[in-house]
C-alpha cells in the first residue's frame, strides 16, 4: 500500500502561483512514477503531468505546458506540482496519484494508477 496526502491547494488570483505537494508513505517511492490529476464540478478526471520513478522523464497535458512543472524529491517521499500563470479554467481538486509498472502514454489514463491521494482544492479567481 501506499499512502498520498496533497498539499498546497488555496485561492488564487489569475496570473498567480501555487505549489502543490503530494508526500508518499509507505512502500519504496521511487519505484513509482507519479501523476498528477485535476477534477472540475461536472467534468471527468483529467491528466495534468506525470513523471517518471527517477524523475528523469516529463510529460504534460497541451493546457497546462509552459505554465506547470512537476517535479520530485525522492529522498523527501515527495511529488510536486508548480503552477504558474493560473488561469480560471485551472479550477479544480488536483489529484496525485502512483503507478507501478512503466512508462508510456498510458500513464495519461486515471485508470492506469494503483493509488490515490484525496485531493486539494485550487480556485483561480478571475
Amino acid at each position: 500500500q501506499v499512502q498520498l496526502v496533497e498539499s498546497g491547494g488555496g485561492l488564487v488570483q489569475a496570473g498567480g502561483s501555487l505549489r502543490l505537494s503530494c508526500a508518499a508513505s509507505g512502500r519504496t517511492f521511487s519505484n513509482y512514477a507519479m501523476g498528477w490529476f485535476r477534477q472540475a464540478p461536472g467534468k471527468e478526471r483529467e491528466f495534468v503531468a506525470v513523471i517518471s520513478k527517477i524523475g528523469g522523464s516529463t510529460s504534460y497535458a497541451n493546457s497546462v505546458k509552459g505554465r506547470f512543472t512537476i517535479s520530485r524529491d525522492n529522498a523527501k517521499n515527495t511529488v510536486y506540482l508548480q503552477m504558474n500563470s493560473l488561469k480560471p479554467e485551472d479550477t479544480a481538486v488536483y489529484y496525485c496519484a502512483a503507478e507501478s509498472t512503466g512508462w508510456g502514454p498510458r500513464l495519461f489514463r486515471a485508470t492506469e494508477y494503483d493509488y490515490w491521494g484525496q485531493g486539494t482544492q485550487v480556485t483561480v479567481s478571475s
